[in-house]
This record gives structure tokens, sequence and C-alpha cells, in this order.
């Protein structure tokens, strides 16, 4: 019995000899991986595709949700496998003595060294006493033993992870990239109108507020086709959310400079690809007062989708976006630029985001966009 706790320690302390499975984080890294090939498939389908526009746009959101839960589930792994470091350090001290105490009684301890001063009745007895304390340190070992083992696992999964990572950000930047060139060679959407870029540019001049310039929209098209879309107030609460993201703020909470506004505020990865919720024509996109690039959608009359704080935003004004089709990129270092290792651990208050304001206005009024999308989405 000493003889195998002993060999049980040896082996322990050597994490490079261990073999062990880590089931949870295993199942998360390997359910992450297969939805980043899962992305390197469609992007490799989008090519040819009738529609390539929504098969890169699948594309990028595949990589999205593969990459995000690639390095939810690393966080996790990265935290456990802190916890165990520390509790094993701070077990140091312990193990040492225990290794000690077993070196001196293991395969080459001699009769003599087992002789007790009070003779065999003093020997029977701390037999007695080591058979009764040997079951406790045979748990103390085993439960050692299944630490190391876990904490080899835990890391030989974030080696995995890095190399898996580093072929999906790759795969990112290139459905990316590929998105932008095919939104641009688009030829194919209806157009409701042609926009008036002079009167735009005296709307934008004239207008103070976001209000102002929503409800001057209408007087600056020509030649308006009277084209019906499909209606979007009967899916009011089930619209899909345009972005992967968390909100920050809700409407009528103040920012930290004491601003209030009637929208939300959505944290974002860099990035962040941003789609249209419902088929809609775009009535404006470019840069508004202190809004950033903003991209405003009409998906019926009287009804707009306000996405402001964009990157890079797509489309031409007056065209007709098909629901899912992209409206802009978050900015910010995006993923594909980003060191895989720094991505995969970085804490949860160092992380780099972007934030997305969204608004929507009902007859030149705002209304809470969480009446509008599927909570769950948020």
């Amino acid at each position: 019995m000493v003889r195998y706790l002993i060999s049980v320690i040896a082996v322990s302390v050597l994490p490079m000899a261990v073999q062990a499975q880590v089931s949870g984080p295993a199942e998360i890294a390997a359910e992450a991986a297969r939805a980043i090939e899962d992305a390197h498939v469609q992007l490799d389908q989008a090519d040819g595709g009738r529609d390539r526009v929504a098969a890169l746009t699948a594309a990028v959101r595949a990589y999205e949700t593969g990459l995000s839960a690639m390095r939810e589930g690393m966080r996790d792994v990265a935290i456990r496998e802190k916890e165990l470091s520390l509790k094993l350090a701070a077990q140091e001290a312990d193990i040492s003595q225990l290794l000690g105490v077993l070196s001196s009684l293991g395969p080459s301890a001699t009769p003599e060294t087992l002789a007790h001063p009070q003779g065999p009745v003093g020997a029977a007895r701390a037999g007695m006493l080591l058979e009764a304390v040997m079951p406790g340190l045979n748990a103390q070992a085993d439960g050692l033993k299944q630490d190391l083992d876990e904490v080899s696992a835990l890391r030989r999964i974030q080696e995995r992870a890095i190399d898996v990572l580093e072929n999906g950000l790759s795969g990112l930047q290139t459905a990316r990239t590929e998105l932008s060139k095919a939104i641009a060679d688009r030829t194919d959407l209806p157009r409701k109108f042609t926009e008036d870029s002079v009167r735009t540019a005296i709307l934008i001049s004239g207008s103070e507020t976001l209000s102002a310039f929503a409800s001057g929209l209408s007087n600056i098209t020509t030649d308006e086709a009277a084209i019906d879309l499909p209606d979007v107030s009967s899916r009011k609460g089930n619209l899909t959310f345009p972005v992967a993201g968390q909100v920050l703020r809700r409407p009528g909470e103040a920012d930290a400079a004491g601003v209030v506004r009637p929208g939300l505020v959505v944290v974002t990865r860099p990035g962040a690809l941003v789609t249209a919720p419902a088929t809609a024509t775009l009535r404006y996109r470019g840069p508004l007062l202190d809004y950033g690039l903003v991209s405003i959608l009409e998906p019926q009359p009287g009804i707009l989708f306000v996405f402001a704080g964009l990157d890079e935003v797509f489309g031409d004004i007056g065209q007709i976006l098909p629901e899912g089709s992209p409206v802009g990129l978050m900015g910010g270092q995006t993923l594909a630029q980003t060191q895989s290792q720094s991505f995969l651990f970085e804490s949860a208050g160092g992380e780099r985001t972007e934030t997305l304001y969204i608004e929507v206005r009902v007859y030149d009024a705002p209304e809470n966009p969480l009446l509008w999308f599927d909570a769950d989405k948020e």
C-alpha cells in the first residue's frame, strides 16, 4: 500500500506524464471548434452561391459565433486552471512533508527501520495506527492526482484552442473583406427612390438633433416609387437583434457625461457585423452630428431604425435591403488583428469593445427598441 501511494504521488508531480479528460471545458472547446469549421465551409461555399452577399454574411456571423464561444469557454478554462494552480501552490508544504514521510517508508525500507523501541507489541500498535491513517493518505493522494491531471488537461485544451483560433481569425478577416467587395459589386437590389444630394446636405447642415434630421428625411428624395414592403409592425417584439452584443444603457439612462438619449447603447466586439432586422429602405447612411457614421432604415412608412457609431456603412441610399443584409461594421481593432493569446485570455475588465447606438422612431417619436427586438438576442 505504501509503495502504491509513493508511486501515485511520484507520477502525479510530473504534469507531462499524466493522461486526463476534462469533459466540461473540452466539450465547450470542441463545440466552438465545430462552429468555426462550419464557418470555413460556409466561406468556401459562398464563392459559388447565387446570393454571395447573403452567404458571406452568414459566414461572418458563423465566425463571430464560434470565436465568441471559444473565447468564453477558454476564459472559464483559464479561471479554473488558475484556481487549481493556487490550490496546489497552497498545498506545496504539506505535499513535500507527505512525500518525505512516505519516502522514508518506501520500497527500500528494511526490517530494522520498521522496528519499534517497545518491541513487537509497540510495532503491532504502530502498524495498526498506520493502517488506520492510510485510507486518508490515499484519499489525499488521489485528490492531488486528480487536480494535477485536470491542470494538465486544461493546459492542453488551451494550446489546441490557440491553433483553432488562429485559423478562425484568418477566416473571419477573409470573410469580412470578401463581404465588403461583394456589397460594392452588388447591382441586383431594387431602388425605391433617388437621393437628392443637395437637399441631403442642406438637411444635415440645418439639423441640430437626430429627431430634426429624421423628420426631414422624406423631403430629400426624388422619383420615389410606390413599393410596398412586408409589414413589420406585426412582428414587433420578435425582430432579430441587429448585432451580437449586450445592452449597456437602456432608453433614458444617462451616460458618463450626463447625456440622456431615447435609444439603446449596445456593447459589441470590435469589427462586429450589424445587419438589417427587417427588409427596409436605406433612407440615409453617412456622418451625422456627434453620432459618427449612421445608417437609417425605413421598414415601412412612419417607422425608422437608426444605427449610429458604425465604422463602415454598406448600401446606397434609396436601395431596399433584404432582412439580414449587412448594414455596416463596428470599428476598433478587429479580431483578425488581435493576437490569439490576448483574445482568448484577456480579463473581462480589459477586453476591447465598441458601442452601437440603436434608436427606433415611430411617426417622429422614439420608442424603446427593446419593445421591437427579440430580448433573447441581447
